[in-house]
């Protein structure tokens, strides 16, 4: 559980919805409700995306239709200006993306790590396979 105040940089194609760039994808299960706890809790959402132009404004459209609305976009503040001369990189504690080596965790883990309230638990019961009921 993170009990300090951070800023998160989050990828918008595969991360908050399937890849189907140049188009916006379906939102990933749990993805926009994680975000907003997260703002609750006082962090800095920060969209780091390849997209600009049109599709970014779609993106952040997007985005804000579903509740989120970033502290910045594609940089560390919003009073940043961008200079070709110096790297985009993103001053951020936290980077959620697809591209992680090993993958984007599911949003449901990604709540639990960074909110760390316990998951729900399953309350239907298995049945076992097979012919015999024991």
């Amino acid at each position: 559980m993170i009990s300090e105040t951070l800023t998160i940089a989050v990828d918008f194609d595969g991360t908050i919805v399937e890849d189907q760039y140049p188009n916006i994808g379906k939102p990933k299960l749990f993805a926009f409700d994680t975000m907003k706890k997260l703002q609750e809790k006082r962090h800095r959402l920060i969209l780091w995306t390849y997209r600009n132009g049109k599709t970014l404004d779609d993106a952040v459209e997007f985005c804000k239709d579903n509740g989120i609305v970033f502290y910045s976009v594609n940089k560390s503040f919003p009073e940043e200006k961008f200079d070709p001369k110096y790297s985009r990189k993103i001053n951020a504690d936290i980077f959620i993306d697809d591209r992680n080596i090993g993958g984007l965790l599911e949003w449901g883990q990604i709540y639990q790590q960074l909110i760390g309230e316990e998951k729900p638990v399953e309350k239907t019961k298995k049945r076992k396979r097979g012919w015999l009921p024991f």
